[in-house]
Parts: C-alpha cells; sequence; structure tokens
C-alpha cells in the first residue's frame, strides 16, 4: 500500500493532511523518516506517525515437524492439535498453509502472511508437494503412468495434474503432486485399487522438512526459503 494511502487509512487524516505529514518528516517507516508519499508500505513494516505507532506486526514463518496423531486445526475438543506444539503467544497470530490430516506426518507450514501462504497453497500456482507413502497392498506397475495421466476424483469433478511416482520399495513410494486437495493422495491410491497405510510429506516447493528437526520440533524459515515462494 502507498504510504499516502495508509497514513489516510489508519489515522482520522484526510488524504491531503496525510501527504503534508509525510513531506513534513512526521512519518518513520521501519525507523527511517520518509518523506516521499508514494512510498511502498509492506504489510508487517513498522510505522509511526510521531510518537504513535500505527503498525508493527511481526512476520511469523515457521516449519513444523508433524507427528501423525495431531491436528492441523487452531483448536479441537478432543485431539491434539499442531498448535499446541508452539509457543503460547504465537497461537492468535497464526494459521496453518497446506493441512495434513491427522494421521499424516511431515512437513507442516505456519505463518501470519495470508497472501504468502496463499501463493503456496493455491492449486493453480502447481507447486510441487513431495510425499513419503507406504501402501497396504504391492504398488502395480501400472500406477506411475495411471498417476502420471492424472486421476478422476468424483467429489470434486475434476482430474488432477499429472503426478510424478517413484518406486522406492514394493509396498513404498515418493508422490509428487501439484494440488493438494482434500486426501489426494490417499484418494488418488484408492482410485487404483490400494490403500495408504502411511504418508509423509517431505517438501513444498523448495522448502524441505529440516532433517534435524525431530517430531513436534520447528524452526523458522529461512530467508531464500520464504523468497523462493515471495518470487
Amino acid at each position: 500500500m502507498r504510504l499516502d494511502k495508509f497514513i489516510c487509512k489508519h489515522t482520522p487524516f484526510s488524504h491531503q493532511r496525510s501527504r503534508w505529514l509525510i513531506a513534513s518528516g512526521r512519518v518513520r517507516v521501519a525507523d527511517r523518516v520518509v518523506t516521499d508519499p508514494r512510498a511502498w508500505v509492506d504489510r508487517f513494516v513498522a510505522v509511526w506517525l510521531d510518537d504513535e505507532q500505527l503498525q508493527g506486526r511481526t512476520a511469523h514463518y515457521l516449519m513444523l515437524h508433524k507427528p501423525p496423531g495431531y491436528l492441523s486445526a487452531t483448536e479441537d475438543p478432543q485431539h491434539p492439535t499442531v498448535l499446541e506444539l508452539l509457543p503460547e503467544h504465537l497461537h492468535p497470530e497464526l494459521h496453518i498453509g497446506g493441512r495434513l490430516d491427522r494421521s499424516t506426518s511431515g512437513l507442516l507450514i505456519l505463518t501470519n502472511d495470508g497472501l504468502w501462504s496463499r501463493r503456496l497453497t493455491e492449486p493453480k500456482q502447481k507447486i510441487p508437494k513431495v510425499y513419503r507413502v507406504t501402501t497396504l497392498e504391492p504398488i502395480t506397475p501400472d500406477t506411475e503412468a495411471r498417476f502420471a495421466e492424472g486421476v478422476y476424483l468424483a467429489y470434486e469433478d475434476l482430474t488432477t495434474s499429472p503426478a510424478q511416482l517413484q518406486l522406492l520399495a514394493d509396498r513404498e513410494a515418493r508422490l509428487t503432486i501439484y494440488e493438494g486437495r482434500y486426501h489426494q493422495v490417499k484418494r488418488m491410491f484408492a482410485q487404483v485399487g490400494n490403500r495408504v497405510t502411511s504418508l509423509h510429506r517431505e517438501s513444498m516447493g523448495e522448502i524441505a522438512l529440516d532433517a534435524a528437526l525431530a517430531p513436534g520440533e520447528y524452526r523458522a524459515l529461512t530467508e531464500a526459503e520464504i523468497a523462493s515462494v515471495s518470487a
């Protein structure tokens, strides 16, 4: 948002008065006096008018090694949620970028940046999501070709984007998908007559689960990991 529009939106002052305040050197952005009303204001940068802070939220981008048994939810009366694995003061701030069901483990992203998380998770962005899958039955030779063609999902009345399957063992594979629809991996295997017994997300785009994180542990994303989605 332009600085003059920001001041006008967050104060009682008119647009003309806001431009005058900026030109007079009374506005600081990230501890620097800014006099150009056209300057761009990021949604997380600190903005001050004289001694009044108008904005000062801290951006949070976290990766969590989600253990099985935790819900990807902010609260639940019956089951533990992933937020219980994080400091309590962050709970009101965070939302989940790309949920995992209760039995699934692996990479989970939590942030308070809604625009960033939408770029990460929207199907039209085609960001690859990589899962390690274990199945009940041996994975048949035609499964790779079926997934590469796309699998029809009746509930949404659509065919999934082509997915890549890498066989690791008779009942284990690495699957790359590009959407992340409701229970997508499990439903894809059900369509070829198999059942997923364990599922672990390894990566989303260029963000890979840190091997140093034990289940239940988390860390902040690096600047490079954040930028890989913002680009």
